[in-house]
């Protein structure tokens, strides 16, 4: 059965300064169920980042409501909500944001470390399940643009999160790098029941979406 994972209500973000107001987001309204990739296409400055953050709580709205299982993610305080993040929710972003002083498996565990933990095993197979066996111990200027992104991809999924958030993931990928990203995204997805949500401002990506959002002037629709 369909269950939301989570909830958008009424999502308005305006920024502000001492001479204007810039209205970026105008009320979004969006339900994301579990076992299903969401893609929300829009071109750049649409505000598709920013709403990415809102969703993961990396930022706030001005006004409206984030549901994560139902509960508001804005209701916590934010060492609250810095753990949510780290436990529940997974991030891809499109400069991958790996330490470069660090190895490929040592960037991967390192949601597990924050919390207290040690995974390196799972790390292991996780890094082999996204095709990096025998790379575990590269840092990222050793590492191809791909696989640096496949192990943003593989750090995302080390706490089994109920939802990874991927901010262009493939943007900066060549055409044949960015189609393995985009097919490793899927499988993912299908074997391991993970929602996720991409934002992009390639249409080619709109082919693996179960559904395709657009996101224009500051609204969302189909």
């Amino acid at each position: 059965m369909n269950k939301v994972i989570l909830e958008a209500k009424n999502i308005h973000k305006i920024y502000k300064d001492e001479k204007e107001s810039l209205r970026v987001l105008k009320g979004i309204d969006l339900k994301i169920y579990n076992h299903e990739i969401v893609v929300i296409w829009g071109p750049s400055g649409s505000g598709k980042t920013t709403l990415l953050h809102i969703l993961g709580g990396l930022d706030r709205p001005t006004d409206g409501d984030v549901l994560l299982d139902g509960k508001d993610i804005f209701s916590y305080n934010d060492r609250e909500l810095a753990l949510i993040r780290n436990k529940e929710i997974g991030f891809v972003f499109q400069f991958h944001q790996l330490l470069p002083e660090f190895t490929a498996l040592e960037n991967v565990v390192m949601p597990r470390l924050i919390a207290g933990q040690r995974a390196d095993k799972l790390a292991h197979e996780i890094l082999k399940e996204v095709g990096l066996e025998g790379r575990e111990n590269h840092i990222p200027s050793r590492l191809s643009g791909g696989e640096r992104q496949r192990v943003a991809v593989a750090r995302a999924l080390i706490n089994n999160p109920k939802i990874i958030l991927a901010d262009e993931p493939s943007g900066n990928l060549d055409a044949s790098l960015s189609d393995r990203l985009h097919q490793l995204i899927f499988r993912l997805s299908r074997e391991h029941g993970l929602a996720f949500v991409v934002v992009t401002h390639k249409e080619s990506l709109a082919k693996i979406g179960d559904r395709v959002m657009r996101l224009v002037d500051g609204k969302l629709g189909s």
